[in-house]
């Protein structure tokens, strides 16, 4: 008797209004704060603004920020489901601001200097 597994196959999400022009940091994202969907799971979207350091100290944990700490741009969906998890935040780049979970605030444009917001 085998075991039946559904794998689903979905597109990744791209935040990025040029796709040939960006920088990405690894990062290390914290679970904390971060609720569970209707299946349980704890995923950070894409286009989520970080902070918490990780610029400075790269043991830091990225955190959910839209404020003066703004650091980058998240640039994967990312499961904490189980813990912190590793992913890529956009240091600089062209981000289209429809794609985005949230409007940045102007304290994250100004903070996100080698990050520019485009309609």
């Amino acid at each position: 008797m085998s075991k039946f597994v559904e794998t689903t196959y979905t597109n990744k999400k791209e935040i990025l209004k040029f796709p040939d022009h960006y920088v990405n940091l690894a990062i290390t994202i914290s679970d904390a704060g971060v609720s569970a969907n209707s299946e349980g799971k704890k995923i950070v979207p894409a286009g989520t603004i970080l902070g918490g350091g990780f610029l400075e100290d790269e043991s830091a944990k990225a955190v959910k920020t839209n404020g003066a700490g703004a650091e980058g741009v998240l640039f994967n969906d990312t499961d904490v489901t189980y813990g912190p998890a590793s992913g890529a935040a956009l240091i600089h780049g062209f981000v289209a601001l429809d794609k985005l979970p949230e409007a940045p605030t102007t304290e994250a444009i100004d903070a996100l200097k080698q990050v520019t917001f485009l309609k």
